[in-house]
């Protein structure tokens, strides 16, 4: 590993070193290589990047879904003095403009970009007029499974992706995800052509989640029981449907438990608000549908609870993976009974049927 990573890592980062592979991953990428990292929720992904992007000509160019995580990221990088920005529909047409402004300047060592946005013919005219001057570091391509047409996080825009490798193939690019399954770990490669790229797969161990799963008796005082045992502590409750979690949050507020819903049927300003809160306040239980959840960057998610059996064990493992990411002590719980098998049988043979237009795991 190269002296000036090491270095780069302790001075702006804080790190004394480099974890598991992240240093052969960082090489690689320096290097002009191609890469694909499956590590999980909590091990370092970001990094990956973010230290060859610093140490390469240019600004790296950061894919991401979820406008709130990319605010919270460009606020932690410039809070260690990276310059860094994002593009989003968040910005109004001035703030666009001056980023845009300050990437051709080549003042930003990192942007952050929505799908849509980076497909747009501006912004592919702006990667144009950076690469004719090679002042475009990496690309990287985070939350990489949302190109699997059968994940819960499906997005059509990561499907054009390969865009990025057939108009700049000198580039090197990274892509990263926490999503372990072999299948979608192909699909990735083909999608968006890594076929040659450099895969790492870290440990998906945690041995700092401990697992409990019980027969539903009552669910409600069962969970009641287990949030017990976890006051003050932030947590998430995961639900099958819209009105179980719009119920169960209901319940627990008048249980004198501070919790809030969060599925796909409320406003884009209603589910921000509550992300926003639930990242940056004390002890706060977030009750959602898998529409919660990618991205969120909260290190210290005391446990992950399941009221329904979730639709696969990738699934499952995505879920919990969001508790315990500073490595401390952390709880997965989960109720289930032979019901869930009978709705989930259902959900898929509706999705089955000729009529059917929705996936049995579209996001709640």
């Amino acid at each position: 590993m190269s002296e000036s990573a090491s270095e780069l890592l302790r001075r702006i980062f804080g790190y004394p070193s480099f974890r598991g592979q992240q240093a052969e991953i960082v090489d690689e990428l320096v290097g002009g290589g191609d890469a694909l990292v499956l590590m999980p929720t909590g091990g370092g992904k970001s990094l990956c990047y973010q230290i060859p992007a610093l140490l390469r000509p240019g600004v790296g160019v950061v894919v991401s879904p979820l406008i709130a995580l990319m605010q919270d990221q460009v606020d932690a990088l410039r809070q260690v003095g990276v310059n860094a920005a994002f593009l989003n529909s968040s910005l109004d047409f001035r703030a666009v403009v001056e980023t845009e402004r300050s990437l051709l300047r080549g003042e930003l060592d990192l942007i952050y970009v929505a799908p849509e946005r980076l497909l747009t013919d501006r912004f592919i005219g702006l990667l144009e007029q950076l690469i004719a001057r090679r002042q475009v570091a990496l690309f990287a391509i985070d939350e990489a499974h949302c190109v699997s047409q059968w994940g819960h996080d499906f997005r059509p825009e990561y499907m054009q992706l390969s865009q990025l490798h057939e108009r700049f193939p000198g580039v090197p690019r990274v892509a990263l995800t926490a999503t372990a399954d072999q299948l979608t770990r192909q699909e990735i490669r083909s999608r968006l052509g890594l076929e040659q790229a450099r895969v790492f797969v870290a440990s998906f161990d945690r041995p700092n989640i401990r697992y409990l799963i019980v027969e539903r008796d009552n669910p409600r005082q069962q969970l009641l029981a287990f949030l017990a045992a976890h006051q003050g502590a932030a947590g998430i409750v995961y639900c099958l449907s819209r009105r179980k979690v719009d119920e169960t949050a209901a319940w627990l507020n008048t249980q004198g438990v501070t919790a809030l819903p969060y599925h796909a049927g409320l406003t884009g300003a209603d589910r921000q608000r509550h992300q926003q809160r639930f990242l940056r306040e004390d002890g706060l239980v977030m009750v959602a549908t898998i529409a919660f959840g990618m991205g969120i960057d909260k290190p210290d998610v005391r446990f992950v609870a399941h009221l329904d059996l979730p639709k696969s064990l990738e699934a499952y493992y995505q879920e919990t993976g969001r508790a315990g990411r500073d490595g401390e002590p952390s709880e997965a719980w989960m109720t289930y009974g032979l019901n869930d098998v009978v709705i989930h049988r259902q959900m898929i043979e509706e999705s089955a049927s000729p009529g059917a237009t929705e996936s049995p795991r579209k996001p709640g």
